[in-house]
């Protein structure tokens, strides 16, 4: 049984994120599956990649819709990058497995929440200014004296 799995309860109603966010939860599946294979360093690369290209979408969709550069959402996807890339260094090195196990275990636990707080924030946001992460353009787009969002997008934390 993998730690996490996919639920309609991680599903954000943004058709685009919700595809992304099931493959990241596949992704850390088959991390999982390969934990103590010679293929873990592989599906690790792979989930690696895979997130950085997600949360540089996110964070595309994020400046569009008037996002400050240092909103606390885009910073937890720098902070979670930056913890996988220093997973990928170790490499080769006997600490390599115990850290997989590690950062499969907080990846797992930390999804949810980032999801259940600062994605759905970000899709309630997109929903409002009827936002098409597909094309980019933006149904009700922000007034230009509107002070950007520095929060995650929730009215109860920007």
């Amino acid at each position: 049984m993998n730690t996490l799995v996919w639920t309609d309860g991680l599903a954000m109603s943004q058709p685009l994120m919700d595809h992304t966010h099931r493959e990241f939860v596949d992704l850390l599946a088959d991390f999982e599956d390969a934990l103590d294979t010679p293929q873990a360093a592989q599906r690790f690369d792979e989930l690696l990649a895979h997130t950085e290209l997600h949360f540089a979408q996110e964070d595309r969709w994020m400046a569009s819709l008037g996002f400050a550069p240092q909103n606390c959402h885009g910073l937890q996807h720098a902070q979670v990058l930056r913890a996988l890339r220093e997973v990928a260094q170790l490499q080769g090195r006997p600490e390599q497995a115990a850290v997989l196990r590690l950062i499969l275990t907080e990846l797992a636990a930390w999804f949810p929440a980032h999801a259940s707080m600062m994605d759905a924030a970000l899709a309630a946001v997109m929903a409002e200014r009827g936002f098409d992460p597909e094309t980019g353009r933006i149904g009700l787009p922000r007034e230009p004296e509107a002070a950007l969002i520095t929060g995650c997008g929730s009215s109860s934390c920007s």
